[in-house]
């Protein structure tokens, strides 16, 4: 009897140089790596060299990770009302599928945005609209998945109907995929904690979305409670989930072949994902 290696890995940093990451990850003992390709917290980027881009993708090939996928920059905003924000958030994320593209990463994880008091219902339309026009730009072979949100404030993507209408109205949905995270979810007031309440969340995703979409995941611990609405990460096992929510995500084959990456609390050493990582990797069964 052995034990499955599951796909797992962190969001790392970039700093220093985009290869860097890769050196990072392996060193905190990951098999999947997410990374932002510039600063999150600014509109514009310094451009990505092709020296840069050779070496990041000569050392990705020569290391043992197995994906990468990226986040896209915290200012973005699909669902804005406002043409400037909506204008300007659409033309940052054509430069992100861009820079994902060169590099050869599979998934760039988005927020579908915040519909800023205008409705649930427009503000999907708006993110519809814009996906659509992002699509037009280019054929990149990279994706977008829509990451689950907690719902805070006027934010969309906190229930999985959401994700659905988004998906319908465009056209190309085979374009798009989804992004799990376990906090967001838990926060929007889905349980994972108990299997029957896994399972029919689970169930729920797979009948509203379709599991077929859920290429990418985020594990996460929350700090606040279910059905919170407050999106504040934990590490895994020490927050309101608690390691058995966890447990059934790992064991489940339906999702063997899907990344899962932490977006835990970070110090200034790989100490927290290694320990994190372990905590994940002691609740795999044998099989």
């Amino acid at each position: 009897m052995t034990k499955t290696d599951p796909l797992l890995g962190s969001h790392l940093s970039i700093a220093g140089g985009i290869p860097l990451a890769l050196e990072r990850a392996q060193k905190a003992g990951c098999r999947v790596l997410q990374i932002f390709v510039k600063n999150n917290n600014r509109w514009v980027g310094k451009v990505i060299s092709e020296e840069e881009v050779l070496t990041f993708r000569r050392k990705w090939e020569q290391s043992k990770i197995q994906d990468v996928v990226a986040h896209d920059c915290y200012l973005l905003n699909l669902a804005s009302p406002r043409e400037d924000l909506w204008e300007r958030s659409m033309d940052a994320l054509i430069d992100e599928m861009e820079r994902r593209d060169r590099l050869g990463l599979s998934y760039l994880v988005t927020h579908p945005g915040s519909h800023m008091g205008m409705g649930e219902e427009q503000g999907v339309s708006r993110i519809a609209q814009a996906i659509d026009r992002i699509h037009q730009k280019e054929d990149w072979k990279v994706r977008i998945a829509l990451e689950t949100t907690a719902g805070q404030g006027t934010s969309v993507g906190y229930r999985f109907e959401h994700l659905r209408d988004i998906i319908g109205a465009i056209h190309e949905p085979d374009r798009l995929a989804v992004c799990m995270d376990t906090c967001h979810i838990f926060a929007a007031g889905y349980d994972i904690r108990e299997e029957e309440e896994y399972q029919k969340t689970m169930d729920r995703f797979d009948q509203t979305v379709g599991l077929e979409k859920l290429r990418v995941f985020h594990l996460n611990d929350s700090k606040r409670e279910w059905g919170s609405r407050v999106d504040r990460h934990e590490h895994i096992g020490r927050g309101e989930i608690g390691t058995s929510g966890f447990a059934w995500i790992l064991n489940d084959e339906r999702l063997t072949e899907v990344p899962k990456i932490l977006e835990t609390p970070k110090g200034k050493t790989h100490r927290e994902d290694k320990r994190n990582l372990k905590v994940l990797r002691a609740l795999i069964q044998e099989v």
